[in-house]
Parts: structure tokens; C-alpha cells; sequence
């Protein structure tokens, strides 16, 4: 007897603080699944319903209380088809990492994350307390066992996972890019295939929030620890994945693995990730850069353009006396290359009047980097005011 799961991977950018338009995200993927994509159950990543991470946000009653409600309408809206939202879970004074499994208007399931990180740029045992219990639903005869990102890092909750009758893993994430961060997040996941039998579902979120980068690569492993998918890095996705059941088995079937990109390909594209998302989520039009016409100015301008688009790119050339020709040429070009505004603004009326102005304090005193030093901030009083008056 053969039957299968299909379960949709929900490989997104959720907005941290911004809770009501993450719930209508959700529920538009859900009803996209199921309609389209004819679905079983909808996975989304790490506490998605609130952004990850949301720090301090979460000592907020403002964020309780809307996350109470969005956690209600998501509720209301998900029929026909199962979904596992990542949110934050309020018990009294306690707060949990958890995922909530909903299914035709109710909350059937919740798992506390257990395995709390404390350590680089995680600071979890702040704000959450940790859970203990393992959670395993049946779905299409596929019993499932939730964790949640650090879970899987550590054998506890997989093994629990697998004492409690469960024949599929999934994990549920929020994990940061870093170089070969996928190649490790790979092998972690085999180590727990090794030590309990168990195929392994994996998503994670992608986009930039603040100082980290969130990359994707959502990924498939069967019972032998082999990969079946993987999604793209730094590209939303919904990735569908079937699970057959056959004869007592649990088998991921064969789909699309994206390969990963090269380390330089990956820093850039995290880079500019992070650029799109911090001007985005921030609300601002567009971003403003002063050239050089050198390598550093040029990589910057490059990045923004490949982040935002050219029509939100203004790139300035403000030279002095000093400035080469070559320098001049080369910002032009730049500039021309990329397709963005370009405005050519001296500063040497500005420099010269700075420099009579000290004159009394620097008489007699020999030329040094403070001069030069003048001429960073001439620039930057003018990309200051352009930016000021453009928004």
C-alpha cells in the first residue's frame, strides 16, 4: 500500500514587528497551496508569525496582543489543509519559541522549542523559556515530530522525536548565513538521521533583518541521510515536497537540488540581501553614494543598484584638486555602467573656505591628515543635505 503527504515549504521573508501582514502572508500561501498546489500541509519558518528575530519586541504587550489576534485569524482561515506556523507562545509571564500546528479552524498541536541558543548572535535564553515535550501529529498516515532550528543541533529533541512513534522530522528554522553555513546545517541534519532513522524536512526563512542574513536552502534528507531537494539560496520559494508511505516506510521522492553558490557568489548575494532589506523594511526611497572612482565606491554603488534597482540609485562624484582625471573618468563610467543618476559636485570653494576658516587655529603648523580629513567631511555635508532634501 502506497500513500503520500505533500507538504509545501514556505522558504519566505517575514517583516519583523510587522505581525498582521506576516498572518495575511500566511494565510495567502496557505489558500495557494491548497487550491493550486493541492497540498496537505503548509510548513513556515521559525517564528515567522512575528519576524525573526524579534529581540526585545517581545516584551512588548503591543506584540502580545497582536499576536494573539493574528494567531486567531490565521486560525479561522486555515480549512482543508494543515499548516505549522512559528510564533511566540505567552504563558502568563513565560514566553515560548513554538510552532503551532493548525488544521480546520483549530490549534491542534504546539511544541516548545527546547534547546534554547545562547551563544554568537543568538541570546534566546533572554527572552524564552524552554520547552521539554516532543510533538507528533499523524498526517496522511506520515507521523511527524516538530522541532525548532537549535533543536536539531543537539540529539535530545530528535531522539524523543523518535521514541515517540514519529516517522518524519521537521524542523523548522531561522538560521543564519554564514560561509558553508549550509554544508553544516547539512551535516548536523545527518548526524541526527544517523542516531535516530528518521528522514529530515528542512526550512528556513530567507532576507536580511538588521545585522543577519537569512538564506534559505530549505532541504530534503532521507532515512540514509541522502539529499532528495533543495531549495535556492537567497530566492523565496515554496518548494513542494512528497512523501510516500510505502510498506511501513517513509520515502522523500527524488525533486529538484539547487546547488549551492560558491562562497564568493554567496557573500555577495548576502550582502545585497541585506542591503534590499534594510533600506525596504526601513521604508527608505532609495540610498545615496558618493564615488570615488575607486574599487571600494564601486562595489558599494554595484551592490545598491543589484539590491534596489537603478531608478533608486544616486551616485555623486565630488572632486577636489586633488581628484585624477583617471578618478574622474572612472567614476563616470561607474556610474554610466550601472545606470544611476549621476551629479559631478566640487568641493573646493568648500574645502578652501574650511581652510581659512581654521587658519588662526592651524598657523604655522605643518599640513597632515587633518587637511585631508577635510575633504571626508565636505562630502559629507553634501551627500548629507542631498539626502536630506530628497528623503
Amino acid at each position: 500500500m502506497s500513500e503520500t503527504l505533500k507538504i509545501i515549504l514556505a522558504q519566505q521573508n517575514f517583516v519583523v514587528g510587522n505581525v498582521p501582514g506576516n498572518a495575511a502572508r500566511m494565510v495567502d500561501t496557505v489558500q495557494r497551496a491548497r487550491d493550486e498546489l493541492k497540498a496537505d500541509l503548509v510548513a513556515f519558518p521559525e517564528l515567522s508569525l512575528c519576524g525573526y528575530p524579534p529581540e526585545d519586541l517581545l516584551f512588548h504587550r503591543g506584540l502580545r496582543l497582536k499576536v494573539e489576534d493574528a494567531l486567531g485569524y490565521i486560525t479561522d482561515n486555515i480549512n482543508g489543509i494543515s499548516a505549522v506556523v512559528g510564533f511566540p507562545e505567552y504563558d502568563g509571564d513565560d514566553i515560548y519559541n513554538s510552532a503551532a500546528l493548525i488544521s480546520d479552524g483549530k490549534i491542534v498541536y504546539v511544541y516548545r522549542k527546547q534547546c534554547l541558543p545562547n551563544y554568537a548572535v543568538f541570546d534566546e535564553e533572554r527572552y524564552f523559556k524552554p520547552g521539554a515535550e516532543p510533538c507528533v501529529f499523524d498526517i496522511n498516515g506520515v507521523r511527524i515530530a516538530v522541532t525548532i532550528c537549535e533543536d536539531i543541533w543537539l540529539p535530545g529533541p530528535s531522539g524523543q522525536a523518535k521514541e515517540a512513534g514519529a516517522d518524519l522530522i521537521l524542523s523548522i528554522n531561522g538560521s543564519p548565513y554564514e560561509i558553508d553555513s549550509q554544508r553544516l546545517r547539512e551535516k548536523v541534519m545527518r548526524d541526527r538521521i544517523a542516531e535516530s532513522g528518521l528522514p529530515f524536512v528542512y526550512v528556513n526563512q530567507i532576507g536580511g533583518q538588521d545585522e543577519l542574513v537569512f538564506d534559505g536552502g530549505s532541504t530534503v534528507l532521507d532515512a540514509s541521510g541522502n539529499i532528495t531537494q533543495r531549495a535556492a539560496t537567497f530566492e523565496e520559494s515554496l518548494l513542494e515536497v512528497t512523501i510516500a508511505h510505502e510498506n511501513g516506510h517513509v520515502i522523500p521522492r527524488p525533486g529538484h537540488i539547487a546547488d549551492p553558490l560558491p562562497d564568493v557568489e554567496s557573500v555577495y548575494a548576502a550582502v545585497v540581501t541585506g542591503v534590499r532589506d534594510y533600506v525596504n523594511k526601513n521604508g527608505f526611497s532609495g540610498v545615496i553614494i558618493g564615488l570615488s572612482g575607486g574599487v571600494d565606491s564601486a562595489l558599494t554603488l554595484a551592490v545598491a543598484a543589484d539590491a534596489l534597482g537603478a531608478d533608486r540609485v544616486r551616485a555623486v562624484m565630488m572632486p577636489s584638486q586633488y581628484t585624477s582625471d583617471m578618478s574622474l573618468e572612472d567614476a563616470r563610467l561607474q556610474a554610466q555602467t550601472c545606470g544611476v543618476q549621476y551629479d559631478v559636485l566640487s568641493i573646493e570653494r568648500m574645502y578652501e573656505a574650511s581652510l581659512e576658516t581654521l587658519d588662526p587655529v592651524f598657523a604655522d603648523m605643518p599640513k597632515d591628515t587633518a587637511e585631508e580629513n577635510i575633504q571626508a567631511r565636505c562630502r559629507g555635508i553634501l551627500l548629507m543635505a542631498i539626502s536630506n532634501k530628497t528623503g
